[in-house]
């Protein structure tokens, strides 16, 4: 699947399974627990609006693999040379990074450093939100430069907004391994398939007649706008109730 098309699902599936998410002892900070141990909470709507940014950025996570993706192309020669590496390690495109170990291992490393480490969490947060921003078209067309600028300028501003609403992020690995896995189950609908359960080198897929094709008119004309559509009647389902 293509940048965008990973990153609107990523931000479908946090909002869709949003209460689910609340539901469970790490997703709220500011939250009281009950007896059982369940969380007496719910996310805030700033929680639910940066949870869908920063899922969505995570949804790019596993084409780290791939120097030419959106992902290596975000931030330069930074992003390129370490999609270079990430590939040689991996075993090149769709390799280790799109697998259920590479989802769980991100969604992990990323609470720990939520948890220990609050400017690395500031700085991945940031990253996150730029990615998702940038995976989904916002910018200038034609101008690299211009887009970059307006890339940075929306994603500190939502960050001082976030930040100025006391959004928590005891939620972020979940909203990481979240993305990371719903790219994988993206692209085991496509003709190439997975290789989901890494170290195997089987690779699950849908049949190819039934399978997606990357980048053609069926993921550019349907599904993108069903995925903006989903996500809008989801933003304001989850907000009014």
């Amino acid at each position: 699947m293509m940048g965008h098309t990973h990153a609107l699902t990523g931000a479908a599936a946090w909002l869709g399974l949003a209460p689910v998410f609340a539901a469970l002892p790490l997703v709220n900070e500011s939250s009281r627990f009950i007896e059982t141990g369940i969380m007496a909470g719910a996310l805030t709507p700033a929680e639910l609006i940066a949870g869908a940014l920063v899922c969505a950025g995570a949804a790019m996570l596993p084409d780290l693999d791939h120097p030419s993706a959106t992902i290596a192309q975000t931030f330069g020669p930074v992003t390129w040379l370490l999609s270079k590496v990430v590939s040689w390690l991996s075993g090149g495109h769709r390799g280790a990074t799109h697998s259920l170990a590479f989802a769980v291992a991100a969604g992990f490393g990323a609470h720990y450093l939520a948890s220990a480490y609050p400017i690395g969490r500031d700085i991945m947060v940031v990253l996150l939100i730029g990615l998702s921003l940038r995976a989904i078209g916002i910018g200038i067309p034609g101008n690299k430069m211009g887009s970059a600028m307006v890339n940075i300028g929306l994603t500190a501003g939502l960050y001082v907004v976030f930040m100025s609403l006391g959004v928590g992020y005891a939620w972020l690995g979940l909203a990481v391994g979240i993305g990371s896995l719903i790219h994988v189950v993206g692209d085991c609908m496509t003709e190439r398939g997975c290789p989901v359960l890494w170290p195997m080198a089987y690779k699950f897929m849908l049949p190819w007649k039934i399978g997606i094709k990357t980048g053609k008119k069926f993921e550019q004309k349907i599904l993108a706008p069903v995925l903006s559509v989903a996500i809008v009647g989801l933003l304001f389902w989850r907000l009014a109730y």
